[in-house]
């Protein structure tokens, strides 16, 4: 439709960059403002594709207002007239056989035709002014807006503000829709009526020559004949027909299966949802640290230094993000292998209540200072711990209910995995907060025990046994060897919960004792390589399915860290080498690919995996690519540079060097840290948005014609 003078849409987005922000001397950069520059390519990366986005979706209600308005104010009559003459072929069928059912013969009915055209003027300007918004500021030599920490604290105001206003735009398009489809469903009614009351002998034979020219199609033949081609010398059989090119490869889509009860369904979405919204939140702050690093100064607040906020983000990413996106596909994988209904989706609501409610406490309590001793990973204070307690007790007895109303003979080893690793959680909890054997000393091994058996009894035990499902039934072969399996189940049990010493290397703690976690740690290259040995021979002659699906590559990410980083834990826990490393931020980079690597690219496979069945809906799949390598090369940028940087720091504190001068050493790596944890940030973002477009519950703009067919098929049952 054409738009008048008054409603033509023409949205101007003006980014005026300001030389008072950008142009500045080139003695000021030098002296006074060298992380500047990369603050706002920062402010460039996140917030100006946020403004486009916005701007796009601005657009987008504007003309949906304008178009929805212009249609209201057609008269019905014209409406019917243009829906009659734009009926398709399915609807002229069900046209004809109503009228041949109705009428005499000779009347037929009645329409017209109707090309429904719309034109949106779609224009986005980026103007750039140098000279007319320049200013001379020689003589200032300090700029406020240059400063690197009043740049982040922007960038970290305006997020919330800017995702705050995309949603509030997408909830107003959806709102615009649903409003104006109770419009069309009446409209669809009163067509339906039209449709059996119309009386005109001349539209049968429209809609006829219409329905034959919608139906007709090219033989292919037409100039090339009928008789086949003499081909002497291979010119056209020769030809080979695989001539597809795509810029980037196709991935199959998600195979559907039959769906869960909406009651578990929606639990299991909820724990997702949860799940991501800690993730972005957590990263959010973990980028933070990481700018903190190369801009010490940005802000002078105690409740975001440096000292309170790390173990805000560790905990968030360990309780919040991983925690709950494990249980959620628990929740998935425990009924499915069991063959059998969750027990209590009731104790599930519970669980995850008491979860989020830990999560939220638990930072606010490490901010304001309130915090547990420092004890790493557990720096929530037992109250607060308490709910996560009862929210693992609540989550143990519902699988262990569900596994006992199993209708299969066998327990499947994921269940295995699953239940144990609920069992030792709750273990190590009330070891390390029960106050009766921490004093001194023990009080440094009860935190070695659970820091440790915190990562391998809870995240690595557990998301073994996610992998023990999702691998075999991704590549739809069953697992290569199930006494694999079990060996390496009960080896891990053996040998993983000895080694927590082995942080404590050289500590005054008893010689035996640290010899014992050396002798654990390296017992456990034999749960990792049967572990590894099992998953890639499942993978054997089956790899090129990896280039085909958007899942397995995340999987096989998950396998490969769990290899390579476990071998790399037993090398850390030699005295030479944990000499060397200790203390460092080697621990950091080790700690982030297992974490990471490990868990959070299995829970990620997870997740592309179950919602789309639980949904009906598949992610953008160029966008999982961009998450995906965003993701992994954003993680070597942050691991590798910490490696080498912290090595080198081990070696000049064995030197005897000044401490200073290791600090000197580690900028440039703490600035590859910042980048690298920059592109991780930016995948959770990526992450966010496709399992947003995976869940979300979009208003369908309905078709009047459609609906006024359904209306009749219903009234004539």
């Amino acid at each position: 439709m054409k738009l008048n003078k008054k409603n033509q849409i023409a949205f101007l987005v003006f980014i005026v960059v300001s030389k008072s922000a950008f142009s500045q001397n080139a003695n000021n950069i030098i002296t006074d403002d060298t992380n500047s520059l990369g603050m706002w390519i920062l402010f460039s990366v996140i917030i100006i594709p946020i403004l486009f986005f916005i701007g796009s979706l601005y657009i987008k209600f504007r003309s949906q207002v304008v178009e929805n308005q212009d249609w209201l104010n057609q008269s019905k009559e014209k409406h019917f007239s243009d829906h009659l003459k734009n009926l398709d072929k399915n609807q002229i069928n069900q046209f004809m056989k109503l009228k041949s059912e109705n009428c005499c013969g000779d009347c037929k009915g009645k329409g017209a035709c109707h090309s429904k055209k719309t034109t949106a003027i779609l224009s986005v300007l980026l103007v750039f002014s140098t000279g007319l918004f320049a200013q001379n500021f020689k003589e200032q030599k300090e700029n406020f807006f240059s400063q690197p920490g009043i740049i982040i604290v922007i960038i970290l105001t305006l997020l919330p503000v800017l995702l705050g206003i995309i949603f509030a735009l997408i909830k107003s398009n959806n709102a615009v829709k649903t409003y104006f489809n109770k419009s069309k469903t009446i409209e669809a009614e009163k067509f339906a009526q039209h449709i059996k009351e119309i009386d005109d002998h001349d539209l049968e034979e429209q809609l006829s020559k219409r329905k034959a020219a919608l139906e007709f199609n090219l033989t292919n033949s037409e100039l090339s004949g009928q008789e086949t081609p003499e081909d002497k010398i291979g010119i056209v059989t020769n030809v080979s027909h695989k001539h597809e090119v795509h810029f980037t490869a196709l991935k199959k889509k998600a195979v559907q299966k039959p769906s869960l009860e909406p009651n578990i369904a929606k639990l299991i979405l909820w724990y997702f949802g949860c799940a991501t919204f800690w993730l972005v939140v957590g990263t959010g702050i973990g980028e933070y640290l990481g700018i903190k690093f190369v801009a010490p100064d940005v802000d002078q607040y105690s409740w975001l230094s440096f000292g309170r906020l790390r173990p805000v983000h560790t905990n968030i990413v360990f309780w919040g993000w991983a925690s709950l996106g494990m249980i959620g596909l628990g929740y998935y994988v425990v009924p499915i292998v069991s063959n059998a209904k969750i027990y209590s989706v009731k104790w599930g609501w519970i669980a995850l209540i008491l979860t989020n409610l830990m999560v939220i406490l638990g930072s606010l309590c490490l901010m304001a200072g309130i915090n547990n001793g420092g004890g790493e990973f557990r720096e929530y204070i037992w109250p607060v711990m308490a709910l996560f307690a009862v929210a693992l007790i609540l989550t143990l007895s519902n699988f262990i209910m569900t596994v006992a109303k199993r209708t299969t003979k066998e327990i499947y080893i994921s269940n295995w995995y699953i239940v144990s690793a609920l069992i030792f959680t709750i273990i190590v909890a009330l070891t390390a907060y029960l106050p009766f054997w921490q004093d001194g000393v023990s009080e440094t091994i009860v935190q070695g025990y659970f820091m440790h058996s915190g990562v391998g009894m809870w995240f690595t035990l557990y998301t073994l046994g996610l992998l023990y499902y999702f691998i075999p039934q991704q590549i739809n072969k069953p697992i290569y060897a199930y006494s694999l399996g079990i060996l390496a189940f009960w080896t891990q049990i053996i040998f993983y919960t000895i080694i927590g010493t082995h942080h404590f290397v050289f500590a005054p703690l008893p010689w035996w004792l640290q010899t014992v976690a050396i002798v654990g740690s390296a017992g456990m290259i034999i749960p990792v390589v049967a572990a590894t040995i099992n998953f890639t021979m499942t993978f054997k002659g089956q790899w090129h399915k990896v280039t085909t699906s958007y899942t397995l590559p995340f999987f096989l990410v998950a396998v490969v860290y769990y290899f390579i980083v476990s071998m790399q834990g037993t090398a850390e826990a030699f005295k030479f080498t944990n000499l060397i490393w200790h203390f460092t931020d080697f621990t950091v980079a080790h700690a982030h690919l297992g974490f990471y690597g490990i868990i959070t690219f299995a829970l990620w496979g997870g997740f592309y995996v179950v919602i789309p069945r639980l949904t009906g809906k598949e992610p953008p799949q160029h966008l999982v690519g961009a998450h995906f390598w965003l993701a992994f090369i954003g993680l070597l940028f942050y691991a590798i540079p910490l490696s080498v940087g912290a090595t080198l720091r081990g070696l000049m504190w064995m030197e005897g060097k000044p401490f200073i001068d290791s600090v000197v050493l580690m900028f440039d790596y703490w600035l590859w840290r910042a980048i690298g944890g920059s592109l991780m940030f930016i995948s959770h973002l990526v992450f966010a948005f496709n399992f947003y477009k995976m869940t979300m519950k979009e208003v369908v703009e309905i078709d009047v014609k459609e609906e006024a067919f359904k209306i009749l098929q219903t009234q004539t049952k």
